[in-house]
């Protein structure tokens, strides 16, 4: 961790939203009327994640180095007023063309059309000002916003970037019309339409999109000598790929109805990177850049529906699949059910159509914990794992791994807490031959059944 600001280098645009309502049609054209009520401004593209990076309320100065039109432009000067507002410094590159603006026409909450207008880019022959340069080598940490205007692929600018210290996170946010990222970046953050753009693997036709995810970001990582690859999934959260396990998973909370998710790539980019800056580990970093994004989106928490229950495990897995559902697992002993459990759960039952939770019987826990293991035994443990909303049916199997089970179950997802590493989890391989996906989710740190057993037995022998 380095002190310095936190840098945004990209292309901004204006993004104007005409919000109002409409209760007709027009006389002339099979039309809405809308009387509009407001007319918001804000800064799009980097710098919408540099106001974003503004508003993490850490002690770095958020720096923004982008292409700005002269002062004639109206549009250039109103993105100057909305920056500075934000608290933002700008460290103006030269523009060819007009500023990028983008109109969003919005009834009742619903955009009806967006209009763009501007041409706006890098001028192809600037050099790079004496300040942007101070700016990049002095940074905590950079953030790459690219929308494919050329900022991205200035070559002064590419080489600062490759010269970066280690300790100075670099984030690439891509764009399928911009330029490679530079190797070495710490995160890159393609979306999942992006991912395919760039990746161009074959196609996979399973596992609800995960497996496509996880295919394409470990094309990218090694195209892009990344150290990690996070594809963006939109309501599914992010999947990140690192090489050295399997991807890891980060959901989003559960949000009723159609949110506008315009520009919450962006802020899960700036939350990210200020994550990173300040010592994150690149999957917590990448979990506050989920719910960051999701605030931003929802402006509030989010809640789950509840999935069928009442009938039997394996008639619930045939009458998901008979409707395209995916069938989510996971599995564990589950003794003394605790907060690391639970967090586990809910974050799979987000995955998919169908949560499973693979139990170990008291005879498979004895052999894997000893003569005075399990606690509950199998149907108190079935019963409390039941009474979780989250959860929707539980199969109990006598081995000491579940892969007889999953050999006939065949999950879409196999997923784990993130303290597993790939050598842990000999079903992978079976999961994987079935055409499913193996994922990790985070894990909450400190949590452990045998701990707690452990707190019990050492309080017991206090009070005897």
């Amino acid at each position: 961790m380095r002190a310095g600001p936190l840098v945004v280098v990209g292309d901004t645009l204006l993004d104007v939203d005409l919000q109002g309502t409409s209760q007709r049609l027009a006389p002339d054209a099979p039309v809405p009327v809308v009387d509009l009520a407001a007319e918001r401004p804000r800064p799009g593209g980097a710098g919408l994640a540099a106001v974003q990076a503004a508003r993490l309320r850490t002690a770095r100065e958020t720096v923004l180095i982008t292409p700005l039109a002269d002062t004639d432009d109206p549009d250039a000067l109103t993105l100057l007023e909305l920056l500075e507002e934000q608290g933002v410094r700008v460290v103006r590159l030269a523009l060819s063309g007009r500023t990028v603006r983008k109109t969003r026409l919005i009834a009742h909450g619903r955009p009806l059309v967006r209009v763009d207008r501007g041409d706006g880019r890098l001028h192809g022959r600037a050099g790079l000002p004496d300040a942007a340069a101070a700016a990049v080598r002095g940074a905590g940490a950079v953030l790459v916003s690219d929308y494919g205007r050329g900022t991205a692929a200035h070559p002064v600018l590419r080489a600062l970037l490759e010269d970066l210290p280690g300790e100075v996170p670099l984030v690439w946010d891509p764009h399928p019309r911009g330029a490679e990222p530079v190797a070495g970046a710490r995160l890159v953050t393609p979306n999942h339409e992006e991912a395919r753009v760039l990746a161009a693997t074959a196609p996979t036709a399973r596992s609800g999109g995960y497996a496509q995810a996880a295919t394409d970001a470990a094309a990218l990582r090694a195209r892009w000598r990344a150290s990690g690859v996070s594809v963006t999934m939109g309501e599914h959260g992010a999947l990140l790929c690192t090489g050295d396990q399997p991807p890891v998973l980060v959901p989003a909370p559960h949000v009723p109805g159609r949110p506008d998710t315009c520009g919450a790539g962006d802020c899960l980019a700036a939350a990210t990177t200020g994550a990173l800056a300040e010592g994150a580990l690149l999957t917590e970093a990448l979990e506050q850049g989920v719910h960051h994004a999701s605030a931003f989106v929802t402006g509030g928490p989010a809640r789950r529906t509840q999935a069928p229950a009442g009938e039997e495990p394996w008639d619930l897995v045939r009458r998901t699949r008979l409707q395209g559902g995916t069938v989510v697992a996971t599995g564990g002993c589950f003794d003394l059910l605790h907060p690391g459990h639970v967090s586990l759960l809910h974050q799979a039952s987000r995955l998919g159509d169908l949560l499973v939770v693979c139990l170990n019987s008291d005879a498979s826990v004895r052999a894997l914990k000893g003569p005075g293991r399990p606690v509950m035994d199998q149907r108190d443990r079935a019963r409390v794992l039941s009474a979780l909303g989250c959860v929707d049916t539980v199969m109990i199997f006598d081995e000491e791994t579940p892969m007889a089970l999953l050999d006939r179950l065949r999950p879409d997802l196999w997923v784990k807490g993130g303290d597993y590493g790939p050598m842990e989890l000999p079903e992978a391989p079976l999961v994987r031959g079935h055409g499913g996906q193996v994922l990790l989710l985070p894990y909450l740190e400190g949590r452990s059944s045998t701990r707690l057993v452990r707190r019990a037995h050492t309080a017991g022998g206090e009070h005897s």
